[in-house]
């Protein structure tokens, strides 16, 4: 997504490494066992498991396994082009999750038409967490809108996100070290981990996810 980088053949991206391969392999065929055999082991009776497992196979194929192996590809042929996610997991804090680490295609479309145009008149705090309310419209689009129901959970899952990232930058989130360390790490998977029922809610799991699961076989 960021064009610039992308098409200016005066900055020349290195070889990528070999454990870069490696690790890109890896995601993709984790997520491909997750979506196409382990996600049809789990009993019918357990829908909402199986629709989980499938997701969660679905994202590591496509997002950390597919979507890097294209990135190595031009990153080979000297073209910068960066992965859509740089190790989430890395994260130590809230802030660092959600702007430097996840999604990086959409945190560049984001700033370049949301928080930029907002910095100067609102302030850099204002302007971030105007970037997750949009965001939440958004994933109400792409999960409510077609599920039906459900709606505004998913835009109250990304409220939630830019309060805990304000909190996390005030002066009591830097008193607590709720930024960085374990603190931090403790903060961001609360807060990440806790909602996320909210943001993929039954009502898209059960009919949406699992007739796309069978839709491509993996059920």
């Amino acid at each position: 997504m960021d064009a610039d980088a992308f098409l200016d053949a005066s900055h020349r991206a290195s070889p990528p490494a070999g454990w870069a391969w490696l690790s890109a392999a890896f995601e993709t065929i984790l997520g491909a066992i997750l979506l196409w055999v382990l996600a049809r082991s789990i009993p019918l009776g357990q829908p909402l498991v199986r629709g989980w497992v499938g997701m969660v196979g679905l994202i590591l194929l496509l997002h950390f396994g597919t979507f890097q192996i294209v990135a190595l590809l031009w990153q080979s042929l000297g073209v910068k082009a960066e992965p859509i996610m740089s190790a989430p997991l890395h994260s130590t804090s809230l802030g660092e999750f959600w702007g430097k680490r996840w999604n990086l295609g959409f945190r560049q479309l984001a700033r370049e038409l949301i928080f930029r145009p907002l910095y100067k008149r609102l302030g850099a705090d204002t302007a971030g967490f105007f970037v997750f309310v949009v965001s939440g419209l958004i994933h109400d689009l792409v999960i409510s809108l077609p599920a039906r129901r459900g709606y505004g959970l998913p835009t109250l899952y990304f409220l939630l996100q830019g309060a805990g990232v304000t909190v996390e930058r005030s002066r009591f989130g830097k008193r607590f070290g709720l930024g960085q360390g374990v603190r931090g790490s403790c903060f961001m998977v609360v807060f990440l981990a806790v909602p996320v029922f909210g943001l993929f809610h039954p009502w898209f799991v059960l009919p949406v996810i699992l007739p796309f699961m069978r839709a491509i076989h993996a059920l």
